[in-house]
């Protein structure tokens, strides 16, 4: 439960309301989003959870936050994860805000998107996560309005569908070693020197010491960016692994690649 509702006279055509990090919710217009730090906030709707529901909610604790993150379902688990690896990314936060406009029949309609995800550049993008088969006509309706709310902010929106289901494998497994637990600064810089030139996965492991020992860190290192391997492949023994270091693609390649959809 929220501790107070602020309000604010309405600005614009549409209007927002949010939670901060203290949980105190506030309506006011809509371009007063641009100097809020929604990456902090609460979730403006809880995550229901009942005997026999089609979708599965959880919390998965985010590296880049460093706290836990909500989900409502396994298409938006794997959304998540994929925000969390994406080095662009520097603050998520789940169902951020509702978007408050009038439809053409001046009734009031809303919609809370999934994530909004904080840019290294200052950026920001708000995401949808919906399978294709999914997405009716009002949810096209709520999408569209949605954009170009967030255009009006200088912010991008997507709508994710279901990402391959080979990539959100390896993202699963990688992020089972997101957690600094699972990094040592010798290993690691072992690993450094190994992988200064691209090898196989496992080779290179076994030069540094014991895989046993080796592999959380090896990939730890690729959680966190400084070790590259092709995500489109399955992740194996044989997997060429090489540093990122000098990677012309720059930041927030991954991120634009999982964007299968935008409105």
């Amino acid at each position: 439960m929220s501790k107070s509702l602020v309000e604010a006279r309405p600005g614009g055509e549409f209007e927002a309301v949010y939670v901060d990090a203290d949980g105190v919710e506030s309506r006011g217009g809509w371009d007063r989003l641009a100097g809020v730090g929604l990456e902090w906030g609460r979730p403006v709707r809880r995550f229901p959870s009942y005997r026999g529901q089609r979708h599965y909610p959880g919390l998965y604790w985010s590296a880049t936050m460093r706290r836990h993150v909500g989900y409502e379902s396994w298409v938006e688990r794997d959304h998540l994860v994929a925000l969390d690896f994406d080095r662009a990314v520097v603050g998520i936060a789940s169902q951020p805000f509702w978007l408050l406009w009038r439809g053409e029949d001046r009734a009031e309609r809303r919609h809370a998107p999934d994530f909004f995800a904080r840019l290294a550049d200052g950026g920001a993008v708000v995401v949808d996560s919906r399978p294709g088969t999914r997405v009716r006509d009002r949810d096209v309706a709520a999408f569209t309005v949605t954009g170009q709310a967030c255009r009006l902010l200088g912010w991008d929106y997507v709508v994710w569908d279901v990402l391959d289901p080979l990539v959100a494998g390896n993202l699963r497994w990688l992020a089972g070693y997101r957690h600094p637990r699972c990094f040592d600064e010798q290993v690691a810089g072992r690993l450094r020197e190994v992988f200064a030139r691209p090898r196989a996965l496992m080779e290179g492991a076994e030069l540094v010491g014991d895989p046993i020992a080796v592999l959380p860190v090896l990939f730890h290192l690729i959680w966190r960016g400084e070790l590259v391997v092709d995500l489109s492949l399955v992740l194996g023994d044989r997997t060429v692994v090489r540093s990122a270091a000098g990677d012309g693609r720059g930041l927030g390649l991954f991120f634009k690649l999982c964007v299968v959809s935008g409105r």
